[in-house]
Parts: C-alpha cells; sequence; structure tokens
C-alpha cells in the first residue's frame, strides 16, 4: 500500500474533513479524494460518510483506524532505521509544541546530546494538531504536550504540573485591571476557573500564544497570566512581578509516545525528560 494513503486517512480523522486535510497536507482536494478512493478499493471498504460538516468513519473506517498508524510507524521506523548517520546506533526524533520549546524542549534536548550521545537526534517544534498526528504516524517517537488528542498509537503520561499565576509589569498591581490586562487563551479548563476567579473582567486584548503575549507585555507593559516557569527570569532581572496572593491555576504538561518507539531508546530518554522537568518543578516552586 502506499504510504500516503494510510497518511491522508490519519489527516482526515484528526482535522475532521477531507478539505481541512487537504490544506494541512499541502496537496489539491481532489488528490485527498482519489487517495482515499484509491484506498477504499484495496480495502474493498467506504471508509468515510462525507456531510457538510466534514467526514465521519463508516464501521469499516473505525476498524482501519486501529491499523493505519501502526503501518505508519512501521514504514517510519524503517525510513528511520535506514538513515542513520555513521557512527550513531539509531535515530530519535523529539519535539514540543511552540510555547514548551523554551525551556523544557531546550533542556532535554541537551540532555539526550550528553547522556545519549550514540544516538541521532531529530527535533521539531509545531502546532498541537500536526504535533499529535506526526506522533501517531511514527515521525516523531516522543513529544511534550499540553492537551495531547488521544489517537490510536499514542502513549500518553503526565509529565509535570505548570502553574499558571498572574504577573504585571507594575509592581504596584494587585488585580487584573481591564486596561492593560492581556487574557491568554490557556484552553476550555483556565477559561472556565479564570471566569470563577474574575466575572467582571472583560480585557481589551486575548492572545492564544504564551510567548506572544508575554513579549508583548514585556515590550509594552501590561499584566496577564502566564507559565511560572517562563517568567522566572524576567522576574529575576525585574521586568516582571508576581502577585502571591492571586488565584494560581494548574496547566499539566504530557509526554507523548509512539507505542512503536524503540523501547531501549525511547525510555531513557523519556526517563532524563521526567528528571528535567521534576528539577525544574522543584525550582519553580521554591520561587513562590
Amino acid at each position: 500500500m502506499n504510504i500516503e494513503l494510510a497518511k491522508t486517512f490519519i489527516a482526515i480523522v484528526s482535522s475532521g474533513s477531507f478539505l481541512k486535510a487537504s490544506e494541512r497536507l499541502n496537496v489539491a482536494q481532489t488528490t485527498v479524494s482519489a487517495r482515499i478512493r484509491t484506498l477504499e478499493q484495496l480495502l474493498g471498504r467506504d471508509l468515510f460518510i462525507r456531510h457538510k460538516g466534514g467526514a465521519t468513519l463508516t464501521p469499516a473506517g473505525q476498524q482501519f483506524l486501529h491499523h493505519a498508524p501502526m503501518f505508519i510507524q512501521l514504514w517510519q521506523r524503517t525510513l528511520h532505521q535506514v538513515a542513520v548517520p555513521p557512527g550513531r546506533r539509531a535515530v530519535l526524533t523529539v519535539g514540543s509544541e511552540v510555547s514548551l520549546a523554551q525551556p523544557l524542549l531546550l533542556n532535554w534536548v541537551e540532555w539526550i546530546r550528553e547522556s545519549l550521545a550514540d544516538i541521532a537526534l531529530r527535533v521539531r517544534v509545531d502546532v498541537p494538531k500536526d504535533m499529535i498526528t506526526q506522533v501517531a504516524s511514527g515521525e516523531i517517537d516522543l513529544a511534550i504536550m499540553y492537551a495531547p488528542q488521544h489517537l490510536p498509537g499514542l502513549k500518553i503520561e503526565l509529565l509535570m504540573e505548570e502553574k499558571l499565576v498572574f504577573a504585571t509589569t507594575d509592581p504596584q498591581r494587585r488585580f487584573p485591571d481591564n486596561s492593560d490586562y492581556i487574557y491568554m487563551d490557556w484552553g476550555p479548563d483556565f477559561s472556565l476557573q479564570h471566569e470563577m476567579n474574575f466575572p467582571d473582567i472583560t480585557p481589551d486584548i486575548q492572545m492564544d500564544l504564551g510567548p506572544l503575549a508575554l513579549n508583548y507585555i514585556l515590550s509594552v507593559g501590561g499584566s496577564g497570566y502566564f507559565r511560572l516557569s517562563s517568567l522566572q527570569p524576567h522576574v529575576a532581572a525585574g521586568d516582571l512581578h508576581l502577585v502571591p496572593e492571586m488565584p494560581m491555576f494548574s496547566y499539566p504538561v504530557y509526554a507523548v509516545q509512539s507505542v512503536n518507539a524503540d523501547r531501549s531508546i525511547a525510555d531513557a530518554a523519556l526517563a532524563g525528560l521526567h528528571a528535567i522537568a521534576n528539577n525544574g518543578h522543584e525550582h519553580s516552586g521554591a520561587a513562590l
């Protein structure tokens, strides 16, 4: 079977429609449709029911969903094995979504290079939807994410509990103010808790990328909720100030791995990631 057929199938499942899958794969929608027709002919079953809102799986599609990720992972693993650079015994591909690249992913990469020196390393940073698809397809062995979607072929475990804390450039500020407060969209759980604690706040600016919102208030001034680990250097430099009496919110971080990853390598890398996360978490707690 052409590996692109299975990848296209997974892209439709994860995005919910043929159109969105074509955009994600950067091909024409007619190409996506043709690939699925070919796949359905090979399997002798219809895989999708197409409708106005997108596409849903048929019973046969549900069954194929159990096998497609493993098929892709096997192919990707084969590519990894034949692409091992001279002097290395294997290739490990790790990644994270953008907000976790600094400092967690960076520290992890440094640890891998020092502790697993005979492993060739590939590092990717991407948006969550694409990241989870790449792990499910076997293109990425291990990834760090906030709210990973559960897909076949994945093993997901809690890595650490990040804290979202209130920070401000004004040392006299003790409470969010509509005039300079930046609302960062940290997801539905945060939104619910935020509404319960601040029912009267209607901020002028909302953002959905933590580093962008943080750099904005560092540039022009203001306040908002951010990950404690990302604030520490700015607090130490005196550019930002924490308000301990303000509520803190939990923001769990997960390690996501392919179930077909080479355990002899992935387990060692994952153990190192846990050690780094635990050390960072202890340091963050001490900062309060």
